[in-house]
């Protein structure tokens, strides 16, 4: 199959573990038109680590997605577990929510707290999208 590097893209996030940078890129896909997908157990790289104890991390995954970001995304992901070389990963399905701009509720909806994918990275998103963005909500 080759070398999975070019995997890595602006739809997809490879994580080692469950970071202090999680919500940052869960926001950025939730605020991408297109969504994306975060790899919990793989490398930027792309070689596969896997994660130990699967449920709970699942359970954190949920709890950080529903207690750290606004407005809810509930109903925009989906937490699966996925086989990889003997290894368990995490895959974290992200649809682009409806209610944009999705934030980190600890930093608010200010450009410390809305991310948006530029490429392969989750940069913050400039004040006049963010304005732009909360003007067009329904």
């Amino acid at each position: 199959m080759g070398n999975r590097k070019s995997m890595k893209s602006n739809r997809v996030q490879y994580k080692r573990e469950l970071s202090t940078t999680f919500e940052k890129e869960v926001v950025a896909f939730l605020n991408y038109r297109e969504g994306g997908t975060i790899y919990i157990g793989i490398e930027n790289n792309g070689s596969v680590t896997g994660i130990k104890e699967a449920d709970r991390l699942k359970l954190q995954i949920n709890d950080r997605i529903k207690n750290r970001i606004l407005p809810s995304a509930l109903d925009l992901y989906d937490v699966l577990f996925e086989n990889r070389k003997d290894k368990v990963v995490i895959k974290i399905d992200l649809t682009g929510g409806p209610e944009k701009p999705y934030f980190i509720k600890k930093s608010g909806m200010t450009e410390k707290g809305c991310f948006i994918r530029k490429g392969s990275a989750s940069e913050p998103m400039p004040s006049k999208m963010i304005e732009e963005l909360r003007a067009n909500r329904t």
